[in-house]
């Protein structure tokens, strides 16, 4: 239900990053009128495609290392107190463990970020490295979330309209477009961020995963070489995978397919065998840092006065993982310019 004289916001995108952002929203300024507006809603958005197991990179930047902290912090916190909610098999969330193996470097089964959420976080012993096939010679083992985007998404989108929230369908290709008819806008897009913005930062890792029932698997593995095996909730099992740099091809790689299937197999050889479910590509929207700041533009407005940007892009890998935690962010400072608007106009929110 629209509210008249209330501030009226537009947040632009639907994946997971979007639909945090309007949830947190909604939640602190409940008196103000939102809109969604996007393309590509649920199973057609890159969210989708993601394994959803909360473990951040250490190569997962913020403007400053105590930002990127809060930020997982805040978004463990969230996905945890939702699975524990009556929502939590609603929304996909779920408890999970497993390893993280190396033959080579012991950085690279080890995440400060993680040490600091994960209710369990410690080396692997000399017995677990050789429970898989390969000469694991490092290791960690972590209990940790796994988050279900095929169940998160359309649960989050549909709290957003109960809550009075408008949906609308569109692709935006400037903020022109967007400037009279909304106070703020909540830059949630993307890649798209890349033309909407003239961001020469944005760039697309192109990531390749098959999608396997394999119920029986019930601990994840990430191993050398982007191999993981991760379980994805309700008997589905994403093998990976590929990081491909600045690559823009959307198209399906039979030679990566097969690449995936030998590297996981050979961890669990049952693998082999696996019903296929899916062959996904996407697209990650990686910036360096991840990009969460305001941002004034001088468009001209019937509304009079400037627009007003929120921008949180750029998650890359790692957007269902922080995406409550860059949302949390976003609405304080979107929380800062009602705060400076508030003596001209107190009755907005």
């Amino acid at each position: 239900m629209e509210r008249r004289g209330a501030m009226d916001v537009c947040i632009l995108g639907a994946g997971v990053v979007g639909l945090m952002t309007a949830l947190e929203l909604q939640d602190q300024f409940p008196n103000a009128n939102y809109t969604i507006i996007a393309h590509l809603f649920n199973q057609n958005t890159t969210s989708d495609g993601a394994a959803g197991l909360f473990h951040p990179s250490s190569t997962f930047t913020g403007p400053t290392l105590d930002i990127t902290e809060n930020w997982i912090a805040d978004s463990y916190s969230y996905y945890d107190n939702l699975r524990n909610s009556s929502d939590g098999e609603k929304s996909g969330v779920f408890q999970c463990s497993g390893f993280q193996l190396s033959s080579s470097m012991p950085s690279l089964i080890w995440s400060n970020y993680m040490k600091k959420v994960a209710p369990v976080y410690r080396y692997a012993t000399e017995e677990e490295l050789k429970v898989y096939p390969g000469n694991w010679k490092y290791g960690s083992y972590c209990v940790t979330l796994g988050i279900e985007c095929r169940r998160l998404l359309p649960w989050s989108l549909l709290r957003f309209q109960e809550s009075g929230g408008k949906v609308i369908s569109k692709k935006i290709e400037s903020f022109g477009e967007l400037a009279d008819d909304y106070d703020v806008v909540m830059n949630c897009s993307g890649l798209s961020a890349a033309q909407l913005c003239q961001d020469r930062q944005m760039v697309p890792i192109r990531g390749q995963v098959i999608k396997v029932h394999a119920p029986w698997v019930t601990q994840f593995l990430y191993a050398d070489h982007d191999t993981y095996i991760i379980p994805s909730g309700r008997g589905r099992v994403t093998l990976g995978g590929t990081r491909n740099f600045d690559d823009h091809d959307t198209s399906v790689s039979k030679w990566d397919s097969e690449k995936i299937r030998e590297k996981c197999s050979r961890l669990i050889p049952k693998l082999a065998v696996a019903p296929e479910l899916e062959t996904w590509v996407g697209l990650r929207p990686h910036r360096h840092p991840v990009r969460v700041e305001v941002e004034t533009l001088s468009i001209p407005r019937k509304r009079g006065g400037s627009l007003k940007v929120v921008h949180n892009y750029g998650h890359g890998g790692y957007g269902v993982t922080t995406a409550p935690g860059t949302a949390k962010h976003a609405v304080n400072l979107f929380r800062q310019l009602h705060s400076g608007c508030s003596e001209s106009q107190p009755s907005k929110l």
